[in-house]
């Protein structure tokens, strides 16, 4: 059973209608909102109030209720609205006060991803969560996909054999507009703390987090990283990654490769590859589109279980687990602050870039990149690895234990 939060009672009474609000209403918010809308108009919820230091934007499909108070300070909304459950979708940068604020007035938590920057901050927000007997869902949405239940339960069932190889590679292209839809966007640091707005740890978080959910199930456990290496590129003046290969091993399942980029040259949305012994399995994260070995071809897993309608169902019956809670998302963070650490990321351009377009909506792509990256994933190799000629050495983080000491180096083992 739920520890009660002080103040408040660790089960909802029978028949209450929880009271919930969003913190950053406008932008991805308002994606939130739209999931939110149904709930409310059935009852399931009550939407009590909106947070955003800007108006409120409209949006046909994420109507303002009647009686849904407006806030610019999430603190103010705690203390008059009196929330059961909050989302909280603001910069990264502010996710651990913001959340520390929502679980000490006794509220549980949809907490948008990354939740947040360092293991630092992960063990202080789970020891919140423990002081409170809170609950706290992290916005990984794809891993409430039935495909990758499917994908997890065949691997778990030995279809493709020993799993050799867990790898993900996307093609995506981000227009200049993208780079100022907000003061941190494209920022490494904001105002002292690290925001981190790469591809890595932003649009293709998604993707490294299934990776490290099909390796749980190879290893039947959490993934503890040992060693995470990782190359990170721009073609714009900014301070993080549009173009990245990583790679993550441990004790418990085979390296796991990420090979992605912002400026791909032709789209692709986003692949879960797993390579075993007795054949391979790909899933299309975004589509829920699944091929594993023996299907003719790839083939809609239809139904994904939403993260709030899990969260309200966990509230109303805590053997209900949830689907991403935050200890699940430790190996992430523990990835998300080796990226924090490395280099800047080296500046491609001339012959290599190539822009179309113009003003806001200008778009720059890499030559060739799409057929590296998909090497890069076929082979489980870095960029460095492939004679790639502009591909500089790796940054590796050497991890002796989950809470030890790190060895951080750009240079080659011995």
């Amino acid at each position: 059973m739920t520890a009660a939060a002080p103040g408040r009672a660790g089960s909802p009474p029978p028949g209450a209608v929880p009271r919930v609000a969003v913190v950053g209403a406008n932008g991805h918010g308002r994606w939130h909102r739209r999931v939110l809308a149904p709930l409310h108009a059935a009852g399931r919820l009550r939407l009590v109030a909106l947070v955003d230091v800007r108006p409120i934007e409209d949006d046909p499909a994420a109507p303002v209720p009647d009686g849904t108070a407006v806030h610019t300070d999430h603190r103010e909304m705690l203390r008059t609205a009196r929330p059961d459950v909050v989302v909280v979708c603001t910069p990264p940068h502010t996710h651990l006060p913001i959340a520390l604020d929502v679980l000490a007035a006794g509220a549980d938590l949809l907490l948008e991803k990354p939740p947040v920057l360092s293991a630092a901050e992960h063990r202080e927000l789970a020891a919140a969560l423990a002081g409170t007997g809170r609950a706290c869902q992290v916005g990984f949405q794809a891993l409430g996909s039935a495909a990758l239940t499917e994908l997890v339960d065949a691997v778990r069932a030995g279809r493709l054999g020993t799993v050799t190889g867990i790898a993900t590679m996307a093609a995506w292209q981000r227009p200049d507009a993208y780079y100022a839809r907000a003061p941190w966007a494209g920022r490494r640091t904001l105002h002292g703390r690290p925001v981190l707005d790469g591809a890595l740890a932003n649009p293709l978080a998604h993707a490294v987090m299934q990776c490290l959910a099909v390796a749980e199930a190879v290893g039947d456990a959490p993934v503890r990283p040992t060693r995470i290496e990782v190359e990170r590129y721009r073609v714009r003046p900014i301070e993080v990654d549009d173009t990245a290969t990583l790679r993550v091993s441990s004790h418990s399942a085979p390296p796991i490769v990420a090979a992605v980029t912002l400026a791909g040259e032709d789209f692709v949305a986003g692949e879960v590859i797993v390579t075993g012994t007795a054949g391979r399995a790909v899933l299309e994260y975004p589509t829920d589109r699944l091929l594993l070995p023996g299907d003719a071809g790839p083939r809609e897993v239809p139904g994904r279980r939403g993260l709030l309608e899990n969260l309200l169902d966990h509230r109303a019956d805590p053997g209900v687990p949830l689907i991403a809670p935050l200890a699940r998302t430790a190996p992430f963070t523990t990835v998300l602050e080796a990226v924090t650490t490395a280099p800047e990321p080296t500046p491609l351009g001339g012959d290599l870039v190539t822009a179309t377009g113009g003003g806001p909506q200008r778009v720059l792509t890499v030559r060739g990149i799409n057929r590296l990256l998909r090497r890069a994933a076929d082979e489980g190799a870095l960029l460095s690895e492939l004679a790639v000629p502009w591909a500089v050495a790796p940054h590796r983080r050497d991890l002796t234990g989950q809470e030890g000491p790190h060895r951080t180096t750009d240079e080659p083992f011995v």
